[in-house]
């Protein structure tokens, strides 16, 4: 028990962190060449990784960093794009809210991780909180705002899935690494197409990309894989919601922001919903770690060894 309460301190500055980028990106960075933007969050973070782990990919590890770059990073940056241009923040902050449920349904066939009824409650009552702390009355709903919000929402919680089950083949800061570079060169191309010459960066935008890419990318996923490593990946995603609660705080402290009567339940609920998670998870340790049925075997391509749970 300890120990999920261990690895669930460190999961939790993922959210914590990615809940400041929203305040760092408004004040500090520029409005416009996003994918650059995300570009330069991801590839100096992918190295710093890369030099404190000193390790390269071997074998299938090429392709699959490549996969896991592109499910979260590349192509989840893209599609928060699309959905932020077209949709209101509250509409697409209540879809990303949806990502425990997704990634409990996914966990199920692909780790062996049935959704238990403590988190399946939880995750009803963090989406819950959620849409109380930020829903806000909306005009005619932009039908491709929905659908690239739904597909930043699946991609990114399949590909942490994805990552849960490979978790056991490789050193979780050199996975991470991997990720970023992969889908960091991606995006470069990308970016080039779309936005053409990189934006001039002054003093402060290179300030906040420093953090972005030291704290709130480096640091924030390492700490997100090392949690799917060690803990259900219906725990992890409710941990997600400390994300808009940050993002909230923030606005009350920093912004000048004032908090309703609804959103301050929206909030309490929403930190139930990450409580239910956690003493499902302790549940989930007492029992002991249920057999987890191993992947499909790919030929060329070494068994998972450590796809558990729990620690």
């Amino acid at each position: 028990m300890e120990g999920n309460l261990k690895w669930s301190l460190v999961t939790a500055v993922a959210p914590v962190a990615w809940g400041t980028t929203y305040f760092v990106t408004r004040e500090y960075l520029p409005e416009s060449h996003p994918l650059y933007g995300a570009a330069f969050r991801a590839v100096p973070a992918g190295l710093l990784l890369l030099a404190v782990c000193r390790k390269l990919p071997k074998g299938d590890w090429w392709w699959k960093s490549l996969v896991l770059g592109a499910l979260n990073m590349s192509g989840f940056f893209a599609l928060v794009y699309v959905a932020a241009q077209r949709l209101p923040t509250s509409l697409a902050s209540i879809i990303m809210a949806l990502a425990p449920l997704f990634m409990m349904m996914i966990a199920w066939p692909l780790v062996g991780e049935r959704p238990g009824r403590l988190h399946l409650a939880g995750a009803v009552t963090g989406v819950g909180g959620v849409c109380l702390m930020v829903f806000t009355a909306t005009g005619p709903v932009d039908a491709v705002g929905v659908l690239a919000s739904v597909g930043a929402m699946a991609m990114s919680s399949y590909g942490y899935v994805l990552a849960k089950r490979w978790s056991g083949e490789v050193d979780v800061l050199a996975a991470t690494s991997w990720q970023l570079l992969g889908g960091g060169l991606l995006l470069l191309p990308c970016a080039a197409l779309v936005e053409g010459a990189p934006p001039a960066l002054d003093g402060p935008a290179l300030l906040g990309f420093g953090y972005l890419a030291v704290v709130a990318t480096a640091l924030a996923f390492a700490a997100w894989f090392l949690g799917l490593k060690h803990l259900p990946a219906g725990t992890v995603g409710l941990l997600g919601l400390l994300n808009p609660v940050t993002g909230v705080l923030l606005g009350l402290l920093l912004a000048g922001e004032t908090l309703s009567g609804r959103q301050v339940l929206g909030l309490a609920l929403t930190l139930c919903g990450v409580v239910l998670g956690q003493r499902a998870s302790r549940r989930t340790a007492a029992a002991g770690p249920p057999e987890t049925p191993g992947p499909p075997e790919d030929p060329g391509r070494r068994r998972a060894t450590d796809v558990s749970p729990s620690p």
